[in-house]
């Protein structure tokens, strides 16, 4: 599909049953959080075989960097660009049946992180092949712990992984089960929402069922509580925004004529702008405690910031959308519509300029269409090379200026 005249196509062809094997290997170990050894093993054990530069390991438990220098001489000053891929599985069974199926018990690669490494691997290999082609440098970073908060971009940032040398430019991509094998989507601006949760303890007075008059029914109050959060989206957030309070878990009561003393229930809440999220912060705070207070009881609020929005350097995206245009074809590379996903990659854009894309790996005929966190999700392979392909391209230009 690619319309560039060089070798890269065919090199990437010649690699390809190379960077699927990776894959697949990594889908049969997944691990979860920061302790990612296997995977982080592995990981070394290819970049050492690929002879990368300054490889630094143990970040942030088990994330790593390493260094590829090019050898073409820079116009100006020379620049640095990080490539970041994540590494880290969920705890899902997987029911998928497969010769590559996960052999770890209640762990699956159901995001496809398996294949941002494997294909993050390949494009170090075509990099380290191509050093005469672009000046600057080059910096890989395997991340771990992005699906479970508080997250491993923000302590590898902390850790400096964006200096030794000083990172310019971040990009990052991620596979798309909603989108067709063969198709690259992006969004300058805001890409993915922010993530926050919540949690709403209501204290009461419990009882017997058959007195509710001497109590005071922390469900009741729950109940009052939900059906007033979703005011919050509806008559106070400016009908152009966008946003979402969900109220996912709601536990209370052991028995059904026992009032319980307490109920708590745990709530998602997403945004695209600083300001609205600190609007559905608020109002939730005021909503559960005046609610509460109203019917005789209390409301304890534990709100808790998560990833903020994924936010899109203008530039950079264009970039990599004109880039992906002669990778794919101008018909099979668009501008995405919002998610309200959200991803750790926005800490490493809040730090430096960058772009974050996503990679088609649907395929319909072959049924591979169950979607991400699902136990039987599984990829279009094929699709891989085409984000391998644009990554490839995409820094390059950069370094290149």
């Amino acid at each position: 599909m690619s319309t560039a005249s060089d070798s890269l196509r065919s090199d990437i062809d010649e690699i390809m049953p190379g960077v699927i094997a990776d894959r697949r290997y990594l889908h049969t170990i997944p691990e979860i959080g920061l302790e990612l050894h296997q995977t982080a093993a592995y990981v070394l054990e290819r970049l050492k075989a690929i002879g990368v530069e300054d490889i630094q390991t143990g970040i942030a438990v088990t994330g790593m960097t390493a260094l590829i220098h090019g050898a073409k001489p820079a116009t100006g000053q020379p620049k640095v660009a990080l490539l970041r891929a994540d590494m880290d599985a969920l705890p899902i069974l997987e029911e998928n049946d497969v010769e590559y199926v996960s052999t770890i018990p209640g762990a699956m690669h159901a995001c496809g992180h398996d294949a941002h490494t494997a294909m993050l691997l390949g494009i170090a290999r075509l990099l380290m092949d191509r050093r005469d082609q672009f000046s600057g440098t080059v910096k890989l970073l395997f991340q771990p712990s992005e699906e479970l908060p508080p997250g491993g971009a923000k302590p590898m940032i902390e850790a400096g992984v964006l200096e030794h040398p000083h990172v310019d430019a971040v990009f990052g991509m991620h596979v798309g089960q909603d989108t067709p094998a063969g198709k690259i989507r992006t969004r300058p601006g805001a890409a993915m929402a922010s993530a926050d949760s919540c949690t709403i303890r209501i204290q009461g007075k419990g009882g017997h069922g058959a007195s509710p008059h001497l109590g005071i029914d922390p469900i009741v109050v729950s109940a009052h509580i939900v059906t007033a959060l979703q005011t919050i989206v509806s008559r106070n957030v400016d009908p152009v925004e966008t946003a979402v309070v969900t109220v996912g878990m709601i536990a209370a009561g052991k028995a059904n004529n026992v009032i319980p003393d307490t109920a708590e229930m745990k709530l998602t809440i997403r945004a695209f702008r600083p300001e609205v999220r600190k609007q559905l912060q608020t109002r939730i705070t005021e909503i559960a405690t005046t609610m509460a207070e109203a019917f005789g009881a209390t409301a304890t609020v534990d709100y808790e910031l998560g990833y903020p929005p994924t936010v899109n350097d203008e530039a950079m995206t264009q970039m990599v959308l004109e880039v992906a245009r002669e990778v794919v074809g101008e018909n099979n590379a668009s501008i995405a519509a919002p998610k309200m996903g959200a991803e750790d990659f926005s800490y490493f854009l809040q730090e430096r300029p960058g772009c974050f894309f996503f990679v088609g790996t649907r395929n319909e005929e072959r049924g591979l269409t169950w979607g991400h966190h699902h136990p039987r999700f599984d990829i279009d392979e094929e699709g891989l090379s085409y984000g391998i392909e644009t990554m490839t391209r995409v820094v390059t230009r950069y370094l290149n200026g």
